[in-house]
């Protein structure tokens, strides 16, 4: 494919595209051409296609990002991937970002970011993301800072069944404490399966998602893939593992020193958490927060911090994240009867 000749500097002057396969473009446009409607709402273009040539009209900024967001679609298409509306949005999204994260084709379209599973292929969705997949392939101990939606524990479960598949790891080990609603497990109904499943739900289904459901089922029952709460952690070694931490902010400061030091032989371990979602009592400081502050600085670790921008699900999502952090900025309280407590400032 190629782009014609935009008008750098007339602002206005219509861009075009010519793709080079036709039996791409319905899957590119989209059912009734959802696909080109969704990016004209986006970003405020018009898109008319005749054959195999498209036409941008629009602002110039506004119709570059639109040809940059098409073609690294198109690419996308061309190297056997799937689009859908999801697809649209976040390369329109990693377009608008290309002066400072790369183009939207390198981190979306590219091969080296593309985790590969017997289920699906997943493209990061945001710069953050490709920096983030970036670092679970180049360190053995990766931290991920954020809200809900951005992919931290998503893109860590399916990097680690890549690795499974590809024998670089021998198993899986999945945890997260069990404190977000504000339960006891011995009170809860069931036997231990039953009472831990509610809390790590979350990850059974990242799994179910990447790997298919016979696959999974047989992985948990052989021990290649191992989901438990965070005390069946303590007094092991985990060697050639990969060992994901959900929910980290939920540890206490002794938790997640016996977990950081679980790391065996050839194993990696990823934390995920979100420091403004701290469901611990009053006055105990989270580990996730004790944690960066302590071996922040070592060499070897990564820290991968997103935003209300990184948000992925529903686009309401990102706008609900971005007015909880503006009220957190203006420093207004929670609406509750209790005092509200920043969970960045230490202890409670």
């Amino acid at each position: 494919m190629s782009a014609g000749d935009h008008g750098a500097t007339r602002p206005g002057v219509p861009i075009h595209i010519n793709f080079d396969d036709n039996s791409l473009l319905p899957l590119l446009f989209g059912e009734h051409d959802r696909h080109l409607a969704r990016i004209e709402q986006k970003l405020g273009v018009s898109l008319a296609s005749r054959g195999n040539r498209l036409a941008i009209n629009g602002p110039h900024s506004a119709s570059e990002t639109a040809r940059d967001a098409l073609l690294a679609l198109y690419e996308r298409l061309r190297r056997g991937m799937a689009v859908d509306i999801g697809e649209v949005d976040a390369a329109v999204r990693l377009a608008e970002n290309a002066e400072t994260s790369g183009t939207a084709h390198d981190l979306f379209a590219g091969d080296d970011l593309v985790i590969r599973t017997k289920k699906r292929h997943v493209s990061p969705r945001s710069a953050n993301q490709a920096h983030y997949l970036k670092a679970l392939r180049g360190f053995e101990m990766v931290f991920a800072l954020g809200p809900a939606g951005t992919g931290k524990t998503y893109l860590a479960v399916a990097t680690a069944v890549e690795m499974l598949g590809a024998g670089r790891v021998d198993r899986i080990v999945l945890s997260r404490p069990a404190v977000e609603a504000g339960e006891r497990l011995g009170f809860l109904p069931g036997d231990l399966r039953e009472k831990i499943d509610p809390y790590l739900r979350p990850l059974y289904d990242a799994l179910y998602d990447v790997m298919p459901g016979e696959q999974v089922m047989k992985r948990l029952a052989n021990g290649e893939i191992e989901v438990a709460p965070l005390a069946f952690m303590r007094g092991r070694t985990l060697s050639n593992a990969f060992v994901i931490v959900d929910e980290a902010q939920n540890t206490t400061a002794m938790q997640m020193k016996m977990l950081l030091t679980r790391l065996g032989e050839n194993s990696r371990m990823v934390v995920t958490g979100d420091l403004t979602q701290v469901d611990l009592p009053a006055g105990q400081r989270s580990g996730l927060m004790d944690a960066i502050a302590t071996v922040g600085g070592i060499d070897g670790l990564a820290i991968v911090e997103f935003g209300a921008e990184d948000v992925v699900r529903h686009h309401l999502v990102a706008r609900i994240v971005e007015a909880y952090d503006a009220r957190d900025r203006a420093g207004r309280p929670a609406a509750s009867d209790e005092p509200s407590v920043d969970p960045r400032a230490g202890g409670r």
